[in-house]
């Protein structure tokens, strides 16, 4: 099983998220009857992307030694408070986006069993000399061995 690798305690500037949806299929015969099937109880491809406004290049360099990591092996990343739920304050909700983004067990799998994964390698930008923004986009996937 693949282990998760924290990501570094950078609290992002902006944040989307998209909760993925249920795996189906429509099937539509020629006679215009159509059939519906599910394939699980679990949503896939939840997307998250994590925007770092004006940040140093160190910090910079700390995300992109983190791809390394945790694609080098591929293996997951883990979410906390400190980074990529930075900022969700909304008690009432029952912390929803913390669980969906960070997971409830600290293991970095949502409540969901989905598990964050590099979609593609970060972006940086340089705006000036020693700064940077930076761009990480993710996806949620079931872990398989």
């Amino acid at each position: 099983m693949a282990n998760g690798i924290l990501f570094p305690s950078l609290k992002p500037s902006s944040r989307t998220f998209n909760p993925g949806k249920y795996p189906s299929t429509d099937f539509e015969s020629l006679d215009g009857t159509k059939t519906h099937i599910r394939y699980g109880n679990r949503r896939v491809n939840a997307t998250l992307t994590l925007g770092f406004s004006n940040i140093s290049d160190s910090a910079a360099g700390l995300i992109l030694d983190h791809y390394d990591d945790v694609m080098a092996e591929y293996k997951f990343v883990k979410f906390t408070s400190d980074n990529g739920t930075s900022g969700i304050v909304d008690p009432g909700s029952g912390n929803f986006l913390t669980k969906e983004i960070a997971g409830t067990s600290g293991t970095g799998e949502t409540r969901l069993g989905l598990k964050w994964r590099y979609s593609s390698p970060p972006t940086v930008t340089s705006t000036f000399k020693g700064r940077s923004n930076v761009s990480c986009s993710f996806v949620a996937c079931l872990d398989s061995p």
